[in-house]
């Protein structure tokens, strides 16, 4: 067993120290700093000036009108906020004596370092230093406040090396910006006690429970996942919580729920993959049940889901469990202000709980008992800036770390999460099927023979008789209708009417699209729109609303009457004579070409809709529905709930809300767009979009309709219609495994400009047996956004970090001075792969050669570590 929790999700065996490093600093383990970090070696020491350098390594003499170092723990090792991979390790600092008392670990410094003033974060208080040159003294010390936990520190330095990044990069994402004002304010009464293992050090929690040697499945310490749970008493804890604890909810309809519950209260640390059931408000009751049980024994837990709609329904739960002191909620739309006095109140240790989005799995809850997550394949949990960690390989670590409960939950955990259940480390916690059957609702498939038979033309309708007949009759019973559509906007692609090859704009050939209505086409990279356009004859529609035997849908007598909140549909635009207006499921439609505009390939001049966003669809349905209620949500405003009301709610995958009641009825439409996408977990994020999506209606039993407009015979369709996305995610695993794809494997990415990418991986030290895949040449939409001067990609840090890793991004416009390709230069992409047990020799051979190139002042890359988007 302990060779195999090497092999999948951030498990990986330690690498040994990076070539060119000098030995490991006394006493950095016990700062909570990993040994393999090396003080600076000679020579790599920071300048200053010679009058005010000291010696550590002998007697100490002061030059004269220097300062004069503490007389106790006088050196601080600091961890200094810079970048570059070959300085990626802590230096040591000399402490002046009028700042002793406040340079405690975790406090936030300035030190000069090659010539300039940097920031950083005292990691430890020492004796003596290891280095026997001279060292410079602390420059001021910006806060006496230990925002850097050890823990923290620790598990930052476990973050950058399995992602081959550095320290300061992680840093960045766990520590937010200091606020002054907020840290002078009045601390609460009730604090736990300063620990005296240093001056004014952290604080740590005063007498942690005892864990037990095993409780509940796959505990710590037992040989086998589902182990019984040792003893169900509560240690020490608020006697509210732990009664209110005591009710397991619906972890009750699981096998395993009620024991792993009484594990959590005995101080276990279960690890869990959780196959929630569909409801759309049963998961956040259910972690708010997990997270008092954890609090009943004295510990603290933190939550992470995607967004901050997700947040708010965390707390609710926790409102009903929790008192409002225990916990906090950190979310991306709280000011400076607001964040970094919760971030406090949580390293204080006055919120044994945290609440909140991606950067929350970062937050110093003291005595942590808890990591729980929720939908680990949303790519929300990856993070768009240097170093890339995801939120669930970064959950994994820390519990690791701080031998903490792990809970990973969703619909469709993924298939990564899949790979921690069969290698032993974590067991899965499903319901029975008889409990599962009574809690989904029915789904149907409009690609069923029966369906064809009834209707021959669903195959091609947008929205077949099937959906419309269910949106029909949710709406006459008075329950509202989710719509699912995979694309925003209105029309945000247009094709060549002729060729069907996507339209290009003359000036930077990106894609044209429509924004709204009226108008003409316009580019969606530059903007520019087309000036006297003129209208276009248009192929007839692929396909309409249909009804039995392909006749046109007709809205039934019984829909309700529009209400004043009704948002009323827009009126057709002028379509040309000779020309047929397009009805919902048409994916051609009149569109004015763009003055000029001509396909490069066939010549022809005419546009059509190859894509329909949720604006367009809105509209359609309310033609063809007249009288209901049509609200959208996604990029334009994104609804939290709906009433339980007749009304049509179209919505963006991650942006349907949730509805009172659970939805009469959901329609998940443009499949294909979901399903064709070029990636290889495209089916794998299908099956969690439409499970989020199907979760949300009511039972059957209730009148609970899902269709999916997809071909019945589609594995992930009858995944769906089953409503067993667990099997549907080991047959994922098995063909990956088969060909080498991750899980399985570990595949890193390192993009940028030809002459760097060829460079770096020429000087690293790649494992036995790793496969070098390209390079291939990025296009332009899979560059970062923007780029360094002189064409080269933007630095780690700068530029690059505001792009998600392997996701499409806007390009530098044409005639852009920063643009690659203006100033010769070539992007390429290289795939390194491994087998996941060598997934570490990877990492640290990428970050070693990184350093090489960086000491050179080579051209920097980007290296992505699991990268989200792999084709």
């Amino acid at each position: 067993m302990p060779e195999q929790l090497g092999v999948f999700v951030g498990l990986d065996a330690a690498a040994g120290p990076t070539a060119g490093t000098a030995p490991p600093a006394g006493g950095a383990a016990a700062a909570g700093v990993d040994v393999g970090v090396p003080a600076p070696a000679r020579g790599a020491r920071s300048p200053r000036p010679a009058s005010s350098r000291v010696g550590t390594g002998r007697k100490t003499v002061a030059a004269v009108g220097a300062p004069v170092a503490a007389s106790e723990l006088p050196v601080a090792r600091v961890a200094v906020d810079v970048g570059h991979a070959h300085l990626d390790r802590p230096f040591d600092y000399l402490v002046p004596r009028q700042w002793a008392q406040e340079a405690v670990p975790g406090a936030r410094v300035r030190v000069r370092f090659a010539g300039r003033l940097l920031d950083g974060f005292i990691l430890e208080r020492c004796e003596r230093s290891e280095h026997t040159g001279r060292l410079a003294f602390l420059a001021r010390v910006t806060s006496a406040e230990p925002v850097l936990a050890p823990e923290i520190a620790e598990l930052a330095r476990a973050v950058a090396d399995r992602y081959a990044g550095t320290v300061a990069d992680v840093l960045r994402l766990a520590i937010p910006p200091r606020h002054a004002r907020v840290e002078k304010e009045t601390r609460a009464q009730k604090e736990p006690p300063v620990s005296s293992t240093s001056p004014a050090g952290p604080p740590t929690p005063a007498d942690p429970p005892a864990r037990p040697t095993a409780a509940g499945p796959a505990v710590d310490g037992a040989t086998a996942a589902g182990t019984a749970v040792a003893g169900s008493t509560a240690v020490a804890g608020s006697t509210a919580v732990a009664a209110r604890a005591g009710l397991p909810g619906a972890w009750a309809d699981y096998p395993d729920g009620e024991r792993m519950l009484a594990a959590l209260r005995a101080g276990g640390s279960p690890r869990v993959v959780w196959w929630a059931l569909p409801g759309p408000s049963s998961w956040p009751a259910m972690v708010a049940a997990a997270v008092a049980a954890t609090v009943a024994s004295a510990r603290g837990a933190v939550v992470v889901v995607p967004d901050h709609r997700d947040v708010d329904r965390v707390a609710a739960a926790l409102m009903d469990v929790l008192d409002p002191d225990d916990f906090v909620t950190l979310r991306a739309d709280l000011g400076p202000a607001e964040r970094y006095r919760r971030f406090l109140a949580a390293r204080r240790g006055q919120a044994r709980v945290v609440v909140g989005t991606r950067a929350a799995v970062f937050a110093p809850v003291v005595n942590l008992g808890l990591i729980a997550v929720w939908d680990d394949g949303d790519d929300l949990h990856a993070e768009p800036r240097a170093p890339y960690p995801h939120v669930r390989d970064v959950a994994v670590l820390r519990a690791r770390q701080q031998r903490a409960a792990l809970i990973v939950g969703g619909w469709s955990p993924s298939t990564d999460a899949e790979a921690m259940v069969r290698v032993g480390w974590a067991s899965a916690m499903a319901a029975p099927r008889p409990v599962v059957r009574a809690a989904a609702p029915r789904v149907e498939a409009t690609g069923s023979q029966v369906e064809q038979d009834r209707d021959p033309a669903a195959r091609a309708a947008r929205l077949p008789s099937l959906a419309w007949r269910a949106a029909r009759d949710a709406l006459a019973a008075g329950a509202p209708v989710l719509v699912q559509v995979p694309r925003r906007g209105y029309q945000p692609s247009l094709a060549c009417a002729g060729c069907r090859r996507p339209a290009r704009c003359r000036h930077c050939r990106g894609p044209l699209g429509r924004h709204g209505g009226s108008g003409p086409p316009s580019c969606g990279w530059c903007a520019r729109v087309a000036v006297g356009a003129r209208p276009d004859v248009h192929h007839p529609p692929s396909g309409a609303a249909s009804g039995a035997g392909g006749r046109p849908a007709r809205p039934s007598a019984s829909v309700p009457p529009r209400s004043s909140a009704a948002v009323p549909p827009r009126p057709p635009a002028p379509v040309p004579a000779g020309s047929s207006a397009a009805v919902l499921g048409g994916s051609s439609v009149a569109v004015p070409a763009e003055a000029g505009w001509r396909c490069p390939y066939c010549r022809d001049v005419r546009l059509r809709a190859s894509v329909v966003g949720d604006r367009r669809t809105a509209e359609e349905l309310g033609r063809a529905f007249p009288g209901a209620v049509v609200r959208t949500s996604g990029r334009d405003g994104v609804l939290a709930t709906v009433a339980a009301a007749p009304a049509l709610v179209v919505a963006t995958p991650g942006a349907e809300p949730v509805a009172d009641g659970g939805y009469g009825a959901v329609l998940l439409l443009d499949t294909w767009a979901l399903l064709g996408r070029p990636d290889l977990r495209a089916a794998e994020e299908t099956l969690r979009r439409w499970c989020a999506a199907a979760a949300l209606a009511r039972r059957a039993a209730d009148g609970g309709r899902v269709v999916v407009a997809a071909d019945a015979g589609l594995a992930v369709v009858q995944a769906l219609t089953r409503w067993d996305p667990a099997w549907f995610v080991r047959r994922e695993a098995d063909e990956r495994a088969a060909l080498g794809f991750p899980p399985a494997t570990r595949v890193v990415a390192v993009e940028g400009s030809a002459g760097a990418v060829a460079d770096l991986v020429a000087a690293a030290r790649l494992p036995a047996g790793a496969d070098v895949l390209g390079p291939v040449p990025l296009e332009e939409a899979d560059r970062p956004a923007g780029a360094g001067t002189a064409g080269r990609p933007a630095p780690a840090g700068e530029t690059g970090r505001s792009v998600p890793a392997g996701r499409a991004a806007r390009p530098a416009p044409a005639g852009d001075a920063d643009a690659p390709e203006l100033a010769g230069q070539r992007w390429e992409r290289v795939l390194v792969r491994v087998p996941r047990a060598q997934g570490q020799q990877l990492a640290a051979a990428l970050k070693a050669a990184r350093g090489v190139l960086d000491a050179r002042r080579s051209p920097p890359v980007r290296v992505i570590p699991d990268p989200i988007t792999l084709l």
